[in-house]
């Protein structure tokens, strides 16, 4: 079902409420990652250009809801944000001070300081709603849960919509799921097959090929009867992981594992590091990487490919020397023809240390919310548009 575009609704003297995922890492009380901040910058100045009043909705951090934390106040994030706009932005620490005037933003504080946010309470979703004519919801970071300011609202506002950075991860997990280029590759990473059965369960209904690595492929090639040695391995998934295997061999998709890995006897910087085909893994140490015939054989099937979706890297690639096999990926696809979709923290992470972010399709600014997209759920705030608009 079509959602109502915020570039369809006329903002012309309004004040517009934008509910965005500033979320940001913190370090000595200032922002040390400005990437959300920048992707919340052409909804906030699409209104500006119309001539609205702008108050910016977010959360940060985990604080105890109902109360202040000094913490997890929004107060960087508002000079922050200042700063990239060229204009002052005014820190609202009540619902009395949130205002704004045409051509002003103000940003009220963490909304997960009001009691009520996290249950999605009605009388809270509707004074969030209430502070403006037009309430946009652009939080795609923040879309699969069912709060207040995300969900709430906007069934409670005059008039809700969506605003362009939430449009275009709709649109770029769309082209993954809904009618995607062929062949569809999906590269699976990460540490544990517990957080994405249901992500793997969906994919192999959709992709063309299911590629795994990192922890996840571990449990996979204990399913396969081989020995991991000390690596991190859910024993207890094994099962799971052979019925997964046995499906997409019923459905007739390419489930490639890992033909040789690279391991360490423990996970720590300056490890002395050793490729090993999957057979041969030493009982006293760590898978930690794929290896150089794995990434080449993975390679040569992402030639082909039309369309890739990549949620988790490969390998432990914030240590060095495991980062090999995630970097020689995030290389080949940076060159590649296929139009790539990123998702999920570590993966965007990796491509970004790498300096590949620009080369790339698409990268997500939400990984939960990328998450339950690619397991097939529908997230309450999309939910939430498509019943309003």
């Amino acid at each position: 079902m079509p959602i109502r575009k915020m570039q369809d609704v006329d903002l012309a003297g309004k004040t517009v409420v934008i509910r965005e995922d500033l979320n940001v890492p913190m370090k000595d009380g200032a922002v040390s990652n400005d990437k959300r901040i920048r992707a919340a910058l052409p909804t906030i100045n699409l209104a500006l250009e119309q001539g609205a009043g702008v108050i910016v909705l977010s959360h940060l951090g985990r604080p105890t809801e109902g109360q202040f934390e000094e913490q997890f106040s929004l107060k960087p994030v508002a000079a922050r944000l200042g700063e990239l706009l060229g204009r002052p932005v005014t820190l609202a620490p009540t619902f009395a001070e949130a205002k704004a005037a045409p051509g002003a933003v103000t940003l009220l504080e963490n909304v997960r300081f009001l009691k009520g946010e996290k249950k999605n309470d009605p009388d809270l979703a509707a004074r969030l709603a209430g502070l403006g004519e037009v309430y946009v919801m652009d939080a795609f970071g923040a879309a699969h849960r069912a709060h207040a300011s995300t969900e709430g609202a906007v069934r409670a506002a005059k008039k809700a919509c969506a605003g362009p950075l939430l449009q275009a991860e709709l649109e770029a997990f769309g082209k993954v799921l809904d009618n995607p280029a062929r062949p569809l590759v999906a590269i699976i990473g990460g540490s544990k097959v517990s957080s994405k059965l249901g992500l793997l369960e969906n994919l192999l209904n959709t992709v063309d090929v299911l590629m795994v690595g990192g922890g996840i492929a571990n449990t996979f090639l204990a399913a396969a009867g081989y020995m991991v040695g000390k690596s991190l391995c859910e024993e207890d998934l094994v099962p799971e992981a052979k019925k997964i295997m046995e499906q997409a061999k019923t459905l007739n998709k390419e489930f490639p594992l890992p033909v040789d890995v690279v391991t360490a006897e423990d996970l720590a910087p300056g490890q002395r590091a050793s490729a090993h085909a999957v057979g041969d893994v030493p009982p006293d140490q760590m898978i930690l990487d794929i290896g150089p015939e794995t990434v080449a054989a993975y390679e040569k099937l992402l030639a082909k490919a039309a369309t890739v979706v990549w949620n988790g890297p490969v390998g432990a690639f914030e240590t060095d020397p495991f980062g090999q096999g995630t970097k020689a990926l995030a290389n080949f696809l940076a060159g590649g023809k296929a139009f790539v979709v990123v998702g999920g923290g570590d993966s965007v992470a990796a491509v970004e240390k790498y300096g590949l972010a620009d080369k790339m399709g698409y990268i997500s600014t939400g990984g939960g919310a990328s998450l339950e997209l690619l397991e097939g759920k529908i997230l309450p705030a999309v939910a939430a548009l498509e019943a309003v608009s």
